[in-house]
């Protein structure tokens, strides 16, 4: 009994001791999985903070390189632009008209624009030397325009001098208004050269050039400076009448930019109405401009960018907008640049609704006017429910789903 009893001890204390090592193992595997459940959370927050980091460096990188395609940057902004890529299996084009192409031809000068005809006889046959008949058939013709040697004439007004012997006094004879109002340079010279100014924007130094080589008249910057100067003056009145009737268009097209004057910052302003366009030179760029020049109730629809003067006129005056569809195309095309996937399947499916909408633009001419205004209309709805549903929840896709959504899309 008692050799059992001292093996059965024995067993105990063993198993006892194995019992104290498995729970000494045990306590020592929680710790480590407790310190590895640690250090994995901590791994996890470090790779969370990664991925964001990550995310929001890759779309700084992308709004970084923005250029004129997918912003409102201009072209000049594009410092290198990336090459076209080369068209596979096709052939380098010809100069020249391509086939199937119609052809276009310059309409030719009505006879009464021809101010002088100059007709070529033959005297005999160019290919056996017999005598020949003039035939009723039409000649060939080539016209051709030219400048004479010198394309001014100079007019000298004279007011003669009358002596009266009873007044005991000289009396000229008084020169015409329009005459004297014109001064050195006649009406259409004047026109010329405000055109060059105004149209072609050259410069006082090229002007003078030009009337020095071409017109041969040889004039001062100071006299050119008066000349513009008068030219102004003269429209100042068909100024007036379009600024005043700029309220009441039902269509305006609006943009802005910038520029300096002796140092000095102006803003010119163009409002692009459908029969002329108006500029005005302000030194503000802010939605006061348009308070003052469309009033707090303007009722028709302005399209421009999506600048904050514009967006603040809207939102104060309720006045219907119509944003620029180029800028808006740009926008998309820059989510589609984002790391995202879902700002990138975003951008695909409101570029789809855009490029449907103008295929029916582009189909106008085939369809009656209630036919297309009803094409214009579905389509304008599919851009408007590709930009307003399953917006992604980043700035960009918020940002451009709020747009359309206050804007005039037809």
């Amino acid at each position: 009994m008692k050799l059992r009893e001292t093996t059965v001890d024995s067993e105990s204390e063993r198993l006892a001791q194995r019992v104290a090592k498995l729970e000494e193992k045990l306590f020592g595997a929680m710790e480590r999985i407790a310190h590895l459940e640690e250090e994995n959370a901590r791994l996890r927050e470090e790779n969370t903070q990664l991925r964001e980091e990550n995310a929001r460096l890759q779309q700084q990188l992308a709004a970084a390189r923005k250029n004129s395609s997918t912003s409102s940057k201009p072209p000049s902004s594009d410092m290198v632009k990336p090459p076209k890529p080369a068209a596979k299996n096709r052939k380098k084009r010809k100069r020249g008209g391509q086939p199937g192409h119609e052809q276009h031809l310059r309409s030719p000068f009505p006879p009464e624009a021809v101010n002088h005809f100059e007709s070529y006889t033959l005297d005999c046959c160019p290919d056996c030397g017999g005598s020949l008949r003039l035939s009723e058939r039409p000649p060939d013709v080539l016209q051709q325009v030219e400048i004479t040697a010198k394309p001014t004439i100079v007019t000298e007004h004279r007011g003669l001098a009358y002596w009266c012997p009873r007044c005991q006094k000289f009396h000229y004879a008084p020169l015409p208004e329009a005459v004297v109002k014109a001064g050195l340079f006649g009406p259409r010279l004047t026109a010329l050269v405000a055109f060059m100014k105004g149209v072609c924007h050259a410069s006082f130094a090229t002007i003078r050039k030009f009337l020095r080589d071409v017109a041969q008249v040889t004039i001062s910057r100071g006299y050119l400076a008066k000349l513009i100067a008068k030219v102004s003056q003269s429209l100042a009145a068909a100024y007036a009448e379009l600024f005043e009737r700029l309220p009441g268009e039902a269509v305006l097209n609006i943009d802005e930019t910038g520029h300096k004057e002796y140092r000095e910052k102006f803003w010119t302003w163009c409002f692009r109405a459908q029969l002329y366009t108006l500029f005005r030179i302000d030194k503000s760029r802010g939605s006061k401009v348009l308070v003052e020049v469309l009033g707090k109730d303007f009722n028709g629809v302005l399209g421009c960018d999506y600048f904050g003067a514009y967006r603040k006129y809207m939102r104060e005056f309720d006045v219907l907008v119509q944003f620029c569809l180029a800028h808006l195309i740009r926008d998309v095309k820059f989510l589609m640049t984002l790391p995202g996937r879902e700002d990138q399947a975003y951008g695909k499916r409101v570029r789809e609704s855009l490029r449907e909408l103008f295929a029916v633009i582009h189909r106008r001419e085939k369809m009656t006017a209630t036919v297309f205004q009803k094409a214009l209309e579905a389509a304008r709805q599919q851009v408007m429910k590709a930009a307003t549903t399953r917006v992604p929840s980043t700035n960009h896709a918020r940002n451009l789903a709020i747009d359309p959504q206050k804007a005039n899309m037809t």
